[in-house]
This record gives C-alpha cells, sequence and structure tokens, in this order.
C-alpha cells in the first residue's frame, strides 16, 4: 500500500518520500493500457482491434511511466490536504526512481520531494506607533496657487519686451563658444521657456529683449539644477555637459494676461460651486490644497505601517528550500549566483505577501465586484480630468465603460489587489497608536525626499 514518509531535514524545510509498491499503481497501468488500445490509431488495423502485445510494445513504456506518476501525484497531493500542510509553491523533486521505470521489471519505488514550510508569525497593530503629519497651508501657498490657476485659465498677449518674470519666451538654442561664434555641425534646437525658469541673476540679462535678440550663455550659470537638467535632456546632453555655451535667439516673446478674480474666472476653476467672492474662492484653494496634503499625509502613514510591518514582523524562511526554488521553479531557469542575489528582494516580497496575506484574513477585508466597478468609474473620471462629475456617474455610457472593464481579467485582477491593500492599510490606520504632528509643507517635502533616496 502507498504510503507518504516526512523528514526534517533543515528550517521549515522537509523532505516527502512518496512510497509504491507494485500494487499500487500495476492494475492501473494495465487498465490504461487497454483504454489506450481500443483508441490506438496504428496502419494496418482497424480502430480498437489492435493486438493488446503490439500496443504494449509499441507504447506500453509510456504509459507505464504515466500511471506511475499520476499515482505518485496523487498520493503526494492526498497527503498535503490530509495534513494541512502550509507551503511555499510546489514540492521540489529530488533524488527518485524515475529513471528505473521498466514495465518488464514493474517493483516498488520511491519518490523524494523537498517542502519549504510557511513561518508562523503573529502582529498586533496596536504595537505599530507612526507619525500623523498635519501639513500647514499657509496664506503665501494660497496665494501662489490663485495666481497658477489666473496663468492657467489667463489670456496669451505678445508685448514687445520682455518685462518680468511671466514672460514666456520662444527660443532656438545654437550651441557656440564663448564669445557666440557657432560651432559647425553643433546642436540647434527649438524651446519655450519662463523667464523665472533662468537663474535669478541671469534673468536681468533678459529684460527689455525683444524679438531676434541674442544672448550667449553658458548652461551651468544660465539656469538652476532642477531646470538645467531639464534643458540639458531637451537637447540631448549630459550633467558633464553643463558648462557648454549656446546662443540664445529669442524668436517671440509672449505674456500671459492673468484671468481676472471675478464669477467667470470662478466657475471656470470649480463648476460644480457656486462661489461669488474671492474669500469663498481663496477658501476653495485652500481647502484643495488640504485635501491634497491630507492624502500625501495619509499615504505616508501607510508607508510607515508598511515599513514597520516588514522591518519589525519577525519570521524565519527556508532559506535552502526557497533558493533552490528560485532556480528551478520560476518562468526563467537561473543559476545559483544568481539565485543568491535576487534572494534578498525576493524573500523581502514574500515576507509582505505573507504578512498582507494574515492581516486580510484576521480582518476580514473583502473586495467586492461593486467596489471594482466603482474603481472603473473613479478611472474613467480621473481620465476625463474630474468633468464627470458636473454630469452625476449616473450615465449609460459610464455604466457600459465599467461593464467593459470587468471582463479584463488583467484590470480585474489589477484592481482586487489595489482595493485590497487600501482597504487594508485604511483599516489599519484606526488601529494603530499615532502621534498628530504639525509640520510645513517645505519640512514635509524634505521628509518624502529622504526616504525615497
Amino acid at each position: 500500500m502507498a504510503s507518504v514518509i516526512r523528514e526534517n531535514i533543515g528550517l521549515l524545510n522537509d523532505k516527502l518520500t512518496v512510497q509504491l509498491s507494485k500494487e499500487d499503481y500495476y492494475n492501473g497501468f494495465e487498465q490504461s493500457l487497454k483504454k489506450y488500445a481500443k483508441t490506438a490509431n496504428i496502419p494496418g488495423f482497424r480502430k480498437g482491434m489492435v493486438p493488446s502485445g503490439l500496443v504494449k510494445k509499441m507504447y506500453g513504456q509510456g504509459v507505464f511511466s504515466d500511471e506511475v506518476l499520476r499515482k505518485v501525484e496523487a498520493e503526494l497531493n492526498s497527503y498535503l490536504n490530509k495534513e494541512k500542510l502550509d507551503i511555499f509553491a510546489q514540492p521540489l523533486p529530488l533524488e527518485n526512481d524515475a529513471s528505473k521505470l521498466d514495465m518488464n521489471n514493474p517493483v516498488d519505488y520511491s519518490f523524494n520531494f523537498e517542502i519549504g514550510l510557511k513561518p508562523a508569525f503573529a502582529i498586533d497593530p496596536k504595537d505599530i506607533h507612526v507619525t500623523r503629519f498635519a501639513i500647514t497651508v499657509t496664506d503665501a501657498m494660497v496665494q501662489e496657487e490663485v495666481e497658477r490657476l489666473q496663468i492657467r485659465n489667463g489670456k496669451m498677449t505678445e508685448p514687445e519686451a520682455v518685462t518680468g518674470d511671466d514672460n514666456v519666451l520662444n527660443v532656438k538654442f545654437i550651441e557656440s563658444d564663448a564669445e557666440g561664434n557657432e560651432v559647425e555641425a553643433g546642436i540647434s534646437k527649438d524651446n519655450s521657456l519662463l523667464v523665472k525658469y533662468f537663474e535669478e541673476n541671469f534673468r536681468k540679462n533678459l529684460i527689455g529683449k525683444k524679438n531676434e535678440d541674442i544672448i550667449v550663455l553658458q548652461l551651468s550659470k544660465a539656469f538652476e539644477d532642477k531646470e538645467k537638467e531639464a534643458i540639458l535632456a531637451d537637447l540631448g546632453l549630459t550633467k558633464e555637459d553643463g558648462d557648454k555655451y549656446f546662443k540664445l535667439l529669442i524668436t517671440k516673446v509672449g505674456l500671459v494676461e492673468r484671468a481676472e478674480l471675478n464669477e467667470e474666472f470662478f466657475l471656470s476653476v470649480y463648476p460644480n460651486n457656486e462661489i461669488k467672492s474671492e474669500d469663498a474662492f481663496r477658501n476653495a484653494v485652500k481647502a484643495e490644497i488640504e485635501g491634497h496634503f491630507a492624502q500625501q499625509a495619509r499615504n505616508q502613514i501607510y508607508d510607515q505601517i508598511y515599513h514597520h510591518l516588514v522591518d519589525h514582523t519577525k519570521m524565519d524562511f527556508p532559506e535552502a528550500f526557497l533558493k533552490r526554488w528560485l532556480q528551478s521553479g520560476g518562468e526563467q531557469p537561473k543559476t545559483a549566483e544568481e539565485a543568491d542575489k535576487d534572494y534578498p528582494t525576493f524573500v523581502n516580497q514574500l515576507k509582505w505577501t505573507l504578512v498582507s496575506s494574515k492581516l486580510i484574513e484576521d480582518n476580514k477585508i473583502e473586495v467586492l465586484p461593486d467596489d471594482i466597478r466603482d474603481f472603473a468609474k473613479q478611472q474613467l473620471f480621473s481620465y476625463m480630468g474630474g468633468q464627470l462629475g458636473a454630469m452625476g456617474d449616473n450615465q449609460q455610457w459610464v455604466d457600459d465603460y465599467a461593464n467593459r472593464m470587468m471582463q479584463d481579467k488583467k484590470f480585474v485582477e489589477d484592481s482586487y489587489h489595489r482595493i485590497s491593500a487600501d482597504k487594508l492599510f485604511t483599516h489599519l490606520e484606526g488601529l494603530v497608536a499615532a502621534k498628530e504632528e504639525v509640520i510645513s509643507a517645505e519640512d514635509f517635502a524634505k521628509k518624502l525626499h529622504n526616504h525615497h533616496h
């Protein structure tokens, strides 16, 4: 009678040996051979009338091997289900008797497999401590956003000369030397820039300039680092080329006349709100900025929760098994060296998968079809730049779009993971220990910058 023997061979790493006697598989082999004989299509014989000896001679060994391996797989799966072993991936075959399979000499066989067991661990969200940042929105920030909206909704004019930071310049960069002599076969590229993109001390060189005027500049001295990177990229250059000289030919001077702070402007910015006064408009702008920062602060809490869970949840892993699985169990085979190199990143991702799966199960986080359908509608809403809001979300074409996306398997799977993660973090946010900290937008930006770098 078939049996499975379990033996520990390392941390969370066991060996399973499936033992088969001749009686376990031989009857199944004979039955499979008879079925094969009924369907075999061999020239010179009618279907189902092929002599059993010929069928066995021609196909017997293949049928024999298939039957033994089928029995091994059935016994292995039965054992795993019965013992309720929580394992990684699939059992990996070790040394076994597959090469000894011989229908003319049916004997007892042993097949060995290696399994990696998932670790046991505990998580108490109340042990997680986070900082909930409250970003201060200043009057200056509101004013800057109001001016940005005025420019965005303003009217382009073409003054005779450059007057200040808000002028828009159409220019041509022509590669030259320090004296303005053009470099033969050098770079020549059109661009459009705001005067305020130039380095502050350089801007005085632009005041009063008109169409067809030329200025010789050195990239490293004409632009701040951020703008310089963008200019270099547009010119097809690298950071090492920052000291190059260019003639800057002004081909057009423009200026956006800012939109007036009136009801027509308020309606164009917030079509769903009835804003009548400048104070009410500024309050709406402030609320929008506060909403933006509130979402960023919430994302930052989620980030803190994630790192606490990954960094402080203690668990062991069957390292040898997982590295062997990396070599042979993935889509592309890897060498031992490649598996060693990939292991730290792989095990970190694996840790988060285990942690999040346990938390989703423990906290009964569910994603329903309506959640995915609503997510599809919100996605469409974002594609349309928020303009759906003025029309409501009950239009037939919106529902049709959501229904189409529900037929897209990849969209459904991706949405499921995003929604479940968001629901999990939202739930955990209500359980963790949080301290409040008021912070400026600049200091909050530094925290985000330092974290990502």
